[in-house]
């Protein structure tokens, strides 16, 4: 049976990796649904494109980001 302080540091990995996991995704989704709805209010056909592209581009930014301070995190 692993000890406290062990088990504490595996849950807190498993939060910090998962919240990793739904970063992208999220950030896609959110992307894609403010083009559309901008599309659908002002009548155009290209604010979905764009606000994807961003929302993909902001949740690579926010991966490499938490990436880069958790592997800090580990080498000390």
């Amino acid at each position: 049976m692993p000890a406290p302080r062990q088990e504490r540091k595996i849950w807190e990995l498993l939060g910090r990796y998962s919240s990793l996991a739904m970063l992208l995704p999220a950030a896609t989704f959110a992307g894609y649904v403010c083009g559309y709805l901008l599309d659908r209010w002002l009548g155009t056909k290209f604010f979905t494109v764009i606000c994807l592209l961003l929302g993909i581009a902001g949740g690579l930014v926010q991966f490499i980001r938490q990436a880069q301070k958790d592997s800090g995190r580990e080498n000390k």
